[in-house]
């Protein structure tokens, strides 16, 4: 399979690469009505790429029900005005399943999460990620990369065995070493999406990366849509503009080893009567004290 059959992935991924929240009622079940409209909301904003089942959805806090039923309801609800890359993982049956739910309801892609094991070996990563592709090779495939230690090699020779794996999110903070690792694996191999978001985009981007993942697009995707744009024309002083007006937001998010992480934007969403600020363990909600700045910030973006 060549990597033209992909062309609408690949385009797809060289983007703003939007992870949608999860939003919750207050029987604490997924807010059905709430999450159509903020998917509506990015859709009418400009996004054409997104995630459900990504970190910033609370991937690892919902059921397997309820990650088949994100997975649905982000489908039906765009109606083929964006592409769909559907966050899956955990063990290589679960993941495997996920994969070919995503496929058999619509979804173009999916996204490997980081394999969350102790023990990890770069040949075991490998074949983990294999397990999962070849049981959907009409699907493109994104691993999600957390892992340092991993090499561009072991990427390649993924590659080489399974071509639907087409894009990686990089998601290491280390701008020298993502483009090394990207130089290594092939830089024009694969689409390459700045998985930190906007506080890394622009030092990705100027390594090689064509997209980037975002949380506060949830908030105001005007805001991410010109920073991408400016980072498409080589404007990295506009690109730097908005990493200004956007760096205290992705601060508090980042705090603490990003404990708050989902907790800020749907606090972000929340002042704006957008959803509920609810979150489940292990995250947490913001207390009083720290609500109002995310609310001043929030209204501060024309959105």
């Amino acid at each position: 399979m060549s990597s033209v059959t992909f062309e609408t992935q690949r385009t797809a991924l060289a983007d703003v690469v939007a992870i949608p929240v999860t939003p919750f009622a207050e029987d604490g079940s997924v807010d059905q009505v709430a999450h159509r409209a903020l998917l509506r909301r990015l859709l009418d904003g400009g996004v054409r790429t997104l995630t459900p089942n990504g970190n910033t959805g609370e991937f690892y806090a919902l059921t397997p029900q309820e990650r088949q039923l994100v997975t649905e309801l982000t489908i039906e609800e765009t109606g083929g005005r964006a592409v769909i890359l559907v966050g899956v993982g955990h063990d290589v049956p679960t993941a495997v399943a996920s994969a070919r739910h995503a496929r058999d309801h619509g979804a173009a892609m999916v996204m490997v999460h980081q394999p969350v094991h102790p023990y990890v070996s770069q040949r075991g990563w490998v074949d983990y990620h294999r397990a999962i592709a070849e049981a959907v090779p009409e699907l493109g495939v994104v691993p999600y990369i957390r892992n340092a230690q991993l090499t561009g090699a072991r990427l390649a020779e993924l590659a080489d065995t399974c071509p639907n794996v087409i894009g990686v999110k990089y998601a290491v903070p280390d701008a020298s070493r993502f483009a090394a690792f990207a130089r290594d694996a092939g830089l024009d191999r694969f689409v390459w999406v700045a998985g930190l978001a906007e506080p890394y985009a622009p030092s990705y981007f100027s390594a090689g990366a064509t997209g980037f993942t975002s949380g506060l697009v949830n908030v105001a995707p005007a805001v991410s849509l010109n920073m991408i744009e400016a980072l498409r024309a080589g404007d990295y002083p506009g690109a730097m503009k908005v990493w200004e007006q956007i760096r205290r937001f992705e601060e508090l998010r980042a705090a603490n080893g990003s404990a708050n992480n989902v907790t800020v934007v749907k606090e972000a969403l929340a002042s704006l009567g957008l959803c509920r600020r609810d979150v489940r363990p292990p995250s947490r909600q913001l207390p009083e004290d720290e609500r109002a700045e995310v609310a001043a910030i929030a209204s501060g973006w024309s959105i």
